[in-house]
């Protein structure tokens, strides 16, 4: 949605939300690109809205505004940057694949051969390349790769930054057991349990919303005095 006029406010987007959109070069007097209360979701657009999650105010990279090319450039932060689960078509504005490299790419056109699979914007924001070579180190050493820590949301140049429980407190009859981890708003985090660490852990609990701060879970079949050993994971 860019190059677009509005009389009053919302040259963009007015009061429908819009989630994996380019909002942008939008005119109007009032919010040039929307309306102070639309949600939005993974989405570029400026300035950065409160009302929603995974946005970003990068320029987007457009091919030829002036010309009505409105494909991404090769450096584009829109490269992987959506939310798979928000694809209504197998395919783009040209007929080709709405998915390539595993994440779909924010606006009207896919990238069809991305260098990484990161989300461009990610590895911008922390200052890493995208031209793949990042997408395997572990830049700060923590443990994770950069990938992995874009799929959890943390920083990859903060050791301290990584996705790991924080607490796991029985209740006082050890009838259940509560997991708090710190969590980002946008991600899907999914819990494992097992008994016995020589065994490979179970997964008991899928698509937990995270939540901005900290996410929290109460397995309510951790019956017994265990022992419970966790894991908590993520996806995108």
């Amino acid at each position: 949605m860019v190059s677009n006029t509005a009389t009053s406010t919302g040259g963009g987007v007015n009061d429908s939300g819009a989630t994996n959109c380019i909002i942008y070069y939008n005119t109007a007097p009032f919010g040039p690109n929307y309306s102070g209360t639309v949600p939005m979701f993974f989405c570029d657009t400026t300035p950065l809205t409160t009302n929603g999650y995974a946005n970003f105010t990068n320029d987007p990279a457009l091919v030829n505004l002036a010309g009505g090319d409105l494909h991404l450039q090769s450096t584009s932060p829109c490269i992987n940057s959506g939310n798979n689960s928000y694809v209504p078509t197998a395919t783009d504005f040209d007929g080709n694949p709405r998915v390539a490299g595993g994440t779909v790419d924010i606006g009207a056109y896919e990238i069809q051969s991305p260098a990484s699979v990161v989300s461009y914007a990610y590895l911008q924001q922390y200052g890493l390349p995208t031209d793949g070579t990042a997408d395997k180190l572990d830049s700060d050493g923590d443990g994770f790769s950069n990938y992995a820590e874009w799929i959890a949301g943390t920083n990859p140049t903060n050791a301290a930054s990584g996705l790991q429980l924080s607490s796991v407190a029985p209740a006082a009859d050890f009838s259940n057991a509560t997991l708090t981890w710190p969590s980002v708003s946008g991600v899907n985090y999914l819990v494992l349990r097992g008994s016995d660490l020589t065994m490979p852990l179970t997964i008991i609990a899928t698509n937990i919303i995270g939540q901005a701060g900290t996410t929290s879970f109460t397995d309510t079949n951790a019956i017994g005095s265990g022992p419970f050993f966790y894991r908590v994971g993520a996806t995108r």
